[in-house]
């Protein structure tokens, strides 16, 4: 990972627009190839991004400032980064990352939807939990019907960082001709209307799963009216 503390401009342009002004920030380069912008505050989000595959290339502007480069590979969407004033520019290796641990809703709801597969798709058969990718475990490995392979990443309650993880993950996979073409469901107990929108946006599947239900709690046959 490449970390680079500048006073940088940043001007984003593609399917939308947007301009940050002039302001010292953090840039992260991951070794996926993406690239954030964030500032000091609004939580753990980015300021903006481009997300993997995409290229970067560093260069000098007209007036001699250091500009930086950064288009999607299948998109139009551009990232240029005006850096004015660099303070730090190092690079790190993190290895390969273990994976979020799940907590215990979360693993369970994984474990169930597992054996119930249909619960996500009818016809849908699972061919490994916990799929080993290079940036980390997809939750399940399944075939649907058609007997094409399906992604599919599990959370408690969906949210845009759930589907730019199964985004990741989607783009590895589908780099294997074992797999390919490999699509992916974004399973949860509830998701929210941002990441649905992401999530269409990005060809990815939703599906709402009901926990008690998955655990036999509302069994039909066991009610007495």
């Amino acid at each position: 990972m490449r970390i680079v503390v500048a006073r940088c401009q940043v001007d984003y342009a593609g399917r939308l627009t947007a301009h940050l002004p002039l302001a010292l920030r953090v840039i992260m380069v991951k070794s996926d190839g993406s690239v954030l912008i964030h500032a000091d505050g609004g939580s753990y989000k980015p300021l903006n991004w481009m997300s993997p595959p995409c290229t970067l290339r560093e260069g000098i502007a007209e007036d001699g400032v250091p500009e930086w480069t950064v288009t999607a590979k299948k998109t139009d969407d551009t990232l240029r980064i005006r850096l004015e004033e660099v303070l730090h520019d190092s690079e790190h290796e993190l290895g390969i990352d273990p994976g979020l641990q799940k907590d215990g809703v979360e693993k369970h709801l994984q474990e169930l939807l597992a054996e119930h597969t249909d619960a996500l798709e009818d016809g849908m058969a699972l061919v490994r939990r916990e799929y080993m990718t290079a940036i980390g475990p997809v939750d399940l490995l399944c075939r649907d019907a058609a007997g094409g392979s399906v992604a599919v990443e599990i959370k408690r309650r969906g949210d845009i960082d759930g589907v730019e993880q199964l985004t990741r993950y989607l783009e590895l996979m589908n780099r294997d001709p074992k797999l390919r073409p490999v699509r992916g469901i974004f399973a949860a107990q509830e998701i929210k209307p941002q990441a649905r929108t992401l999530a269409k946006d990005r060809g990815i599947d939703c599906v709402i799963v009901d926990y008690d239900e998955l655990r036999g709690l509302d069994d039909p046959s066991l009610r007495l009216f």
